[in-house]
């Protein structure tokens, strides 16, 4: 249960504080919000996801691993370093912390009366077509959320191998998110991340955007998958389980 517990607030902090950054502060190229004129913009926001994936991982990683989304535990099941028992607790209590965040999200931006949710991106929310940043296609947002996921996974398997300088695998998953952001914020808003992306689609109030969380899900699991078998098959030095108890 602790671990579950760790996986839950651990995601909570990722959706607060990567979609809090970007509703609350960005204030992104062409917004007009007053109370902050300046604002955090792409870069803002993208070291903001990275941060607390950085934060969690030194406060919790040594609890549950740090996952603190279902692509992840897909790639590290995938990878043999973590058993396929678990998954779906870890799923259950990512989803309810990434959904707790939106709900808080949700009540914090609305305490100005400024909330709009009918943008094209409400709540920080993944999207393809007129829901992409940039008005980028299915195809676009599917193969970006795919590769951006496997590169996610690769890192995250070779920081974590224990052949790796030990201490900095927080450091360089955490750096790892936030170049993913940086690339990817204007095709899908960013996902990598299922959990991420149903947590504040529930509460945008369009059903539309809801209607495409299947990508948002489909996409970074196949990702992550893909990832684990490819660093499992070419890197692994021996193919025996890592520990996961």
């Amino acid at each position: 249960m602790k671990k579950y517990i760790a996986e839950l607030i651990g995601t909570f902090w990722l959706v607060l504080g990567g979609c809090g950054s970007a509703v609350l502060a960005a204030n992104f190229p062409g917004g007009e919000d007053p109370s902050n004129p300046l604002g955090l913009g792409f870069l803002g926001v993208s070291l903001a996801f990275g941060l607390t994936v950085f934060t969690m991982a030194y406060a919790v990683g040594h609890i549950s691993g740090g996952h603190f989304n279902p692509a992840v535990s897909f790639g590290l099941f995938a990878g043999k370093r973590f058993s396929g028992s678990q998954l779906l607790p870890y799923i259950i209590a990512q989803v309810i912390g990434a959904s707790g965040a939106g709900l808080v999200l949700l009540v914090i931006a609305g305490g100005n009366g400024q909330l709009d949710l009918s943008g094209a991106t409400p709540l920080a929310t993944n999207g393809y077509g007129t829901h992409s940043p940039g008005g980028y296609s299915l195809i676009s947002a599917l193969i970006t959320e795919v590769v951006m996921t496997f590169m996610f996974l690769i890192i995250i398997l070779g920081a974590t191998d224990k052949r790796a300088p030990e201490g900095f695998a927080p450091a360089a998953i955490g750096l790892a998110l936030t170049l993913i952001h940086l690339i990817s914020i204007p095709v899908t808003n960013t996902s990598v991340n299922p959990a991420r992306s149903t947590g504040v689609a529930l509460f945008c109030g369009n059903i539309e955007l809801i209607s495409q969380l299947w990508l948002f899900w489909i996409a970074p699991i196949i990702g992550g998958l893909l990832a684990g078998y490819v660093y499992l098959t070419l890197f692994e030095e021996t193919h025996a389980k890592a520990d996961i108890e």
